[in-house]
């Protein structure tokens, strides 16, 4: 009887897999080179399949199941009759591989080795001719795809939103009577079910509703250097990727991107500053946040959401972009307003790619000219951001035909929404971008 090693798969065991695939080997065989079960290469391949819509040297990608008696010259779509000529020659919609959206008679042809194993195309002797939408399957991006499932399965808090009420209503009054974690949990250990120090960890991602400022002896001890990143939701990421919101815009493209992140002071304080550039218009607010939690991002959009109405917010904030930081990792809570109703869509740049919301990271560079990196946020309060942000998008720019951003978004969106939002217009000999403006 075979024996398997129930362990996961490597990067040398998925390019075995591979490099099986290229010779055309079988799942049975596959898995005996690398000592697993069949049934685990035939889920290894089908749960990391990659589509690619690619042509040949001579032939563009196109899977119409006529191309191969398509008489049609320049017919299918008006684009290539206006652009496509071919040095006076005709052209072919066959030989296009533009008109498959456009022409009536398109009817996609699948390949029917694809239904079955190998379920790729690895290894397929045709796929250097084959012209129709092929999968394959590749080891090194599987592996990534491994890892980082394997790490967002091991962070967060595995909690349900209504397990985490549960635990609220029942800590919180009792810490606000002035009593201590190792107190509620003696006396309430039926109820709350988890260990002290998982209490102290809620209570320092800011999750529940009181904070470490309510613990009397705890704000006594020194903030150590480096704390542990707590995720509300492991799965906040899934259906939000940055590939999911170039699909949303190329179905929605009349729709404005709002780009989030933080800037954060130095270590002497906790307050950090919420950043939202508006793409239409190059206008940044900031607000100013007591702690770098999830709660306080809530909070700062419930405020507008108030404070503006549900249709200005839904036409200032229909889409938002941000990176994956801890304080972004509760979008449903900013997606919908407390009565459960959809007022916008968060999506999530990928890892280390600051660049896809590259606009409000330029834009920063104007908060450090007056905010340099090393400033102390402890003293700043909320009028003096609104000052310098009215500083700021009062500046007039190149890229905007020498107007300032609070000109464009009042075009857009009107003066009286600026004013709503505390940013007003300076006079262009009156703008300071130096430390100085909040000293004074």
């Amino acid at each position: 009887m075979a024996t398997y090693k129930y362990k996961h798969l490597t990067l040398d065991d998925r390019i075995s897999i591979q490099k099986g695939l290229k010779d055309r080997l079988t799942f049975a065989d596959i898995a005996a080179s690398i000592g697993k079960d069949p049934s685990t290469i035939s889920k290894e391949i089908r749960g990391h399949i990659i589509v690619k819509e690619t042509g040949t040297r001579s032939r563009p990608f196109n899977p119409c199941m006529g191309r191969k008696a398509c008489t049609l010259q320049r017919k299918a779509c008006a684009e290539c009759e206006q652009t496509y000529n071919w040095h006076n020659r005709d052209c072919y919609c066959a030989l296009c591989g533009r008109c498959n959206d456009s022409c009536p008679d398109f009817i996609e042809e699948k390949c029917k080795s694809l239904s079955k194993p190998p379920y790729v195309c690895n290894g397929c002797k045709s796929i250097r001719s084959c012209t129709l939408r092929k999968q394959v399957y590749d080891a090194k991006e599987a592996q990534k795809d491994y890892e980082e499932n394997r790490s967002n399965s091991r962070i967060g808090i595995d909690l349900t939103p209504e397990e985490l009420q549960r635990l609220d209503d029942i800590i919180s009054p009792l810490i606000r009577q002035g009593q201590s974690i190792h107190q509620i949990c003696v006396n309430n250990a039926d109820d709350i079910m988890c260990d002290e120090r998982s209490i102290y960890n809620y209570i320092d991602a800011g999750i529940l509703s009181v904070g470490n400022i309510d613990l009397p002896r705890k704000v006594r001890y020194r903030k150590r250097r480096k704390k542990k990143t707590i995720h509300i939701d492991k799965l906040c990421h899934a259906g939000r990727t940055y590939e999911d919101f170039q699909k949303f815009m190329e179905a929605h493209p009349d729709l404005n991107v709002v780009e989030m992140d933080s800037v954060e002071g130095t270590r002497d304080s906790l307050k950090v500053l919420l950043t939202l550039f508006f793409r239409d218009s190059s206008v940044m607010l900031a607000f100013l946040r007591e702690a770098n939690t999830a709660r306080s991002v809530t909070e700062i959009f419930n405020s507008l959401y108030r404070k503006l109405g549900r249709e200005l917010f839904m036409k200032l904030f229909p889409v938002i972009l941000t990176d994956r930081g801890s304080e972004f990792t509760d979008p449903a809570a900013i997606e919908f307003d407390e009565s459960g109703g959809r007022r916008t869509f968060v999506f999530y740049c990928d890892p280390q790619r600051s660049s896809q919301k590259g606009s409000i990271e330029v834009t920063h560079e104007f908060i450090r000219r007056i905010l340099p990196k090393g400033t102390s946020f402890k003293n700043l309060t909320q009028e003096k951001v609104d000052l310098m942000m009215s500083h700021i998008n009062s500046y007039s720019r190149r890229k905007l035909n020498d107007r300032s951003a609070y000109q464009m978004f009042s075009f857009f969106y009107g003066k009286d929404t600026l004013d709503t939002l505390n940013i007003r217009s300076i006079d262009a000999n009156e703008i300071t971008l130096k430390p100085g403006l909040l000293a004074k």
